[in-house]
């Protein structure tokens, strides 16, 4: 069986330890990352949505570099939305500027009519380097 490994980042937010669970699991040389959400170290939404995006996908960066990976070893992504119509150009905006070119990993978009206080969510599967 293969070993599971909890990955946290270093100023892992509050959330973890309130919801009882880990920013990432290893397992072998894959990384299962729970879902990002744009909070603050305190746990709490940040209330603008477009800055909620971008803490996210910081809250992202962070715990893939926890484990030694960037956004470039992300093979799957699932992002969670609130109002996905009306969202949809702020979230692209944030995507396209973090994966600016191709191969683009898979994306699986699905809204959602309640995330804990959240407009948006991503969750990822990413591929750990060798050298990791």
């Amino acid at each position: 069986m293969t070993q599971r490994d909890a990955i946290f980042p270093a100023n892992r937010h509050a959330l973890y330890q309130a919801h009882g669970y880990s920013a990432a699991i290893r397992s072998g040389d894959l990384l299962f990352v729970s879902g990002q959400v744009g909070s603050h170290s305190d746990g709490t939404p940040e209330p603008d949505f477009g800055r909620q995006v971008e803490l996210a996908f910081d809250n992202l960066r962070a715990t893939l570099k926890a484990a030694s990976c960037t956004f470039d070893d992300i093979i799957d992504v699932t992002t969670f939305h609130t109002d996905p119509e009306n969202q949809f150009a702020t979230i692209m905006a944030v995507k396209n500027r973090i994966f600016s070119s191709p191969p683009y990993p898979n994306w699986t978009a699905i809204g959602v009519n309640w995330l804990a206080g959240f407009d948006f969510e991503i969750k990822v599967i990413a591929r750990i380097p060798e050298a990791a």
